[in-house]
């Protein structure tokens, strides 16, 4: 038998199906304010949305003059699926990533206010999980977070705080050729079995680990070649995505190893960025990159806490799913890491 959920979890089941009932895709994500807005109100905070473009924009909520502040995204991946309630878990895109970090920081805040506890903020950043607009234009609310001793950013570490986070490489692999019909293909120039010779060298790479990070590790993302299956290629493309640690060589090798009619592009490079050890609290390398290295500026010494309910591992996927009792412990658990930092003289 299904336990009855407690009052906190009742409401906090509420908050989390009414977020999530909202499609607040990235490119979109104004689409939450109509529930988003409210829920803020009604935990008696002052509410500033900034908007950033056609349907994007940036929520800052106050609770007196910030000295925690508490961040996570208002973006989710596509596509966009209705929610539905089972056996205890609440199933909808951004359940864990990360409409149910919104829910987990909204409790525990009001957790704190009833313990007459003040001195709070929560951002919710547009685009994390694509171009990062939000984390970057954040920057401009920097002069109301002089006060702030942390940023906890909220994804879902399964309740543990991250280590810190690799960096990311994102590489364009590029291979020219020449056309030819594929009946005299000598005639021609694959671009296509060059740029397959190229990944096939960089499979054989080494990929360093870092006792704190974990392991680099990549992955071939998109690749295309050509145009029609009866013309030699003349162009192939290749996207790679690198998941960083510190002392990396991989990008050098892969840039080694291109061929003579290949070019490597760097689209984006993010360093990998390590956090603090916070005495009482579990730690773990995790596997996925946030908007918590660029958000962290926020803080005058940059203090920086990335945890919260639920897995990564089902985050983007058909299945994702956060449980009642892990959003009720990601509500302590974040409780817990304020209390932390607003008792510290």
């Amino acid at each position: 038998m299904i336990p009855t959920p407690q009052p906190r979890q009742q409401l906090a089941q509420q908050m989390l199906v009414a977020l999530c009932s909202l499609d607040s895709g990235s490119g979109h994500e104004a689409a939450i304010l109509p529930a988003l807005v409210p829920m803020l109100e009604d935990l008696g905070a002052e509410v500033e949305v900034r908007e950033l473009a056609l349907g994007r924009c940036n929520v800052l909520a106050t609770w007196g003059e910030p000295r925690v502040l508490f961040s996570t995204h208002l973006d989710t991946v596509p596509p966009f699926s209705p929610v539905r309630v089972e056996d205890g878990c609440v199933y909808a895109r951004g359940a864990c990533d990360a409409k149910g970090q919104m829910v987990a920081q909204f409790l525990a805040i009001r957790s704190l206010v009833d313990e007459g506890h003040d001195g709070f903020a929560w951002l919710g950043v547009c685009g994390e999980e694509t171009d990062s607009l939000g984390a970057a234009e954040a920057h401009r609310w920097l002069p109301r977070f002089r006060a702030c001793r942390v940023l906890i950013n909220g994804e879902p570490t399964e309740l543990k705080l991250a280590s810190g986070q690799r960096g990311l490489d994102h590489l364009r692999l590029r291979c020219t050729g020449r056309s030819a019909h594929s009946g005299s293909p000598h005639l021609g120039h694959s671009a296509t079995l060059d740029l397959l010779d190229w990944v096939q060298e960089i499979r054989s790479l080494p990929c360093a680990e870092d006792s704190q990070l974990g392991p680099e590790v990549w992955n071939l993302g998109l690749l295309q070649g050509g145009n029609a299956v009866n013309v030699v290629p003349a162009q192939a493309e290749a996207h790679l995505h690198v998941r960083t640690v510190p002392g990396s060589t991989f990008r050098r090798g892969v840039e080694t190893s291109c061929p003579d009619r290949g070019e490597c592009a760097v689209l984006l490079s993010e360093p990998p960025d390590s956090y603090p050890e916070i005495p009482g609290f579990e730690f773990r390398a995790m596997p996925f990159g946030s908007d918590a290295p660029q958000l962290r500026d926020l803080i005058p010494d940059r203090t920086v806490v990335l945890a919260g309910p639920g897995s990564i591992s089902v985050a983007h996927t058909d299945d994702e799913h956060l449980s009642l009792a892990d959003l009720d412990a990601g509500i302590e658990l974040n409780r817990r890491l304020a209390l932390h930092f607003l008792e510290q003289p």
